[in-house]
């Protein structure tokens, strides 16, 4: 008899939660009194409080200045490596990867029972940008962040996204590297006067926060973080993970980019985890900083640094792209589907070397397009159709258009999908949910629509990584939001990585595309 094949939205559609029999119940999570609010970004608060995503670009330099004032806090405190040490003596660790968690509401606490079904050994755990919408404050972290994720084993290191330091990073650092706000040097002086106003009146300022509830969050997990600082490396016993602050605008200030010029330069394998992915929705993506190499993506295109993976989050899905470097593989992967609402994958386009340096056969996302799409029809018809079905993609016809969509190039991998037969109404239907040439709608798409539904299917994922001696395992699992896939979520990618030389890795896609025969 043949191995079950694991669950998978790629060989079954009521694996990707079509047709839920039971929605999962998650209301026993929450902590007594909490009651979640819908999170929407068309609401007036968050947009106040997340004002200084727009302020940063008037007001230059103030990121950075803060950072810095931040790590010399941390000096203060005594801690000048920022390296942690503690599971580099394991020849085998394990751990798990999300990113875009915090949004304290459904769609954040579904991923915690298929997390916790998936951690069964593993050490510790990495969250990649934006621990804590809108605005990072130290009051959202007991139900966003410590309440939720208590019952994960080990503790959890987590590089900020911009909505973290939307607050100056303060709930960030105080309660991720335990960090003493006290020990900062003085605030940076803005020199011209009308900015000096523009900061003192807008800019955001971090909630006061008494010590002594510090210590009672900081107690709300038994695994307290060792975390040094934003940025940071984990050293395992042949790898080395590389973890970057990208701030608000996506760059690395001097102070930070001569650590990791620093860092990439020793003599070991590694994988960078970035707020910011290098790659994205079949797009290159540059993370720039100060200094002779000008961009992060050189440093790790840079052979002499041996990164063999990148991990960022910041787009809330799964996308994993395979690119090749003068003949070393590197897989650039997108993991931002960890709580907050899920982005749209068939606005992606069809991926090509030129565009992304990968192929579309060495592509993977999660949700597949036509799942996407499907799910996005019937967003689009609740709020503009009234919900009488007249926007609707079916299901059954999604993978099909899409294909069309992309020239034909892509097939559906359900095999039913193969022979499905597009309606008229669905062709209609779709030219409202595709993106348009010029559609700014649909640029906020996502948003707009806020894909967080009271129904399966819910498209929520997150990675568990093995590291064992000359071996990678990085499986992605999703999250249906189904009762039946809590304990059993369903395995959306698959790839190990064997050690082939010194930064050269040859991987095997095991993705299951197709049933096994009985």
């Amino acid at each position: 008899m043949p191995a079950p094949v694991p669950l998978s939205s790629r060989t079954s559609a009521a694996a990707a939660g079509w047709g839920c029999g039971e929605r999962a119940d998650i209301g026993a999570l929450y902590r007594e009194g909490y009651v979640p609010r819908r999170f929407s970004w068309f609401s007036p608060r968050p947009l106040w409080l997340s004002r200084n995503d727009r302020l940063s670009g008037v007001l230059t330099g103030v990121v950075a200045a803060e950072r810095h004032r931040w790590t010399q806090a941390q000096r203060r405190r005594g801690i000048e490596d920022l390296t942690v040490g503690t599971f580099a003596g394991r020849e085998e660790v394990s751990f798990l990867v999300l990113g875009d968690t915090g949004e304290g509401d459904n769609s954040q606490y579904h991923v915690v029972r298929p997390l916790l079904a998936s951690a069964e050994g593993t050490s510790f755990t990495c969250i990649v940008s934006d621990v804590i919408y809108p605005a990072g404050d130290v009051s959202d972290y007991e139900d966003k962040f410590l309440h939720p994720y208590r019952p994960l084993p080990g503790p959890i290191y987590a590089v900020p996204g911009n909505h973290d330091w939307y607050d100056g990073l303060h709930g960030f650092m105080t309660l991720l590297c335990g960090a003493d706000p006290d020990l900062r040097p003085p605030a940076r002086r803005e020199p011209i006067l009308w900015k000096r106003l523009l900061h003192r009146c807008l800019w955001r300022q971090a909630s006061e926060t008494a010590q002594d509830e510090l210590e009672r969050l900081r107690s709300l997990r038994p695994h307290v973080s060792n975390q040094p600082g934003p940025y940071f490396a984990i050293e395992l016993h042949d790898l080395l993970l590389v973890g970057i602050d990208t701030g608000i605008d996506g760059t690395l200030d001097a102070e930070q980019a001569a650590w990791l010029r620093t860092v990439s330069a020793l003599d070991t394998d590694k994988i960078l985890l970035t707020g910011k992915p290098l790659i994205a929705n079949a797009r290159r993506k540059e993370v720039s900083m100060d200094g002779p190499d000008r961009t992060v993506n050189a440093l790790v295109e840079n052979a002499a640094n041996r990164y063999i993976a990148v991990i960022g989050g910041d787009i809330h899905n799964y996308q994993r792209y395979e690119v090749s470097h003068d003949g070393r593989t590197v897989q650039y992967v997108v993991s931002g589907a960890g709580g907050a609402y899920t982005k749209a994958t068939h606005t992606i386009p069809l991926v090509t070397p030129e565009n992304s340096g990968c192929t579309e056969s060495h592509f993977r996302c999660y949700p597949r397009r036509g799942d996407s799409l499907a799910t996005y029809s019937v967003l689009f018809d609740r709020r503009f159709g009234r919900g009488k079905g007249l926007f609707v993609v079916p299901r059954e016809e999604a993978p099909a258009l899409m294909s069309e969509h992309l020239g034909g190039t892509v097939q559906p991998t359900v095999e039913e999908d193969r022979a499905a037969r597009v309606s008229l109404r669905a062709r209609i239907a779709a030219r409202f949910v595709l993106p348009q040439p010029r559609g700014l709608f649909h640029r906020l798409f996502s948003e707009y629509l806020d894909w967080d539904l009271p129904d399966p299917p819910l498209f929520k994922s997150f990675l568990r990584v093995d590291v064992r001696p000359g071996e990678i395992e990085i499986r992605c699992f999703g999250v249906t939001g189904c009762a039946e896939h809590e304990s059993n979520p369903t395995l959306e990618d698959h790839i190990v990585g064997t050690r082939a030389g010194e930064g050269q890795w040859w991987w095997q896609d095991l993705t299951v595309e197709t049933p096994v025969a009985e």
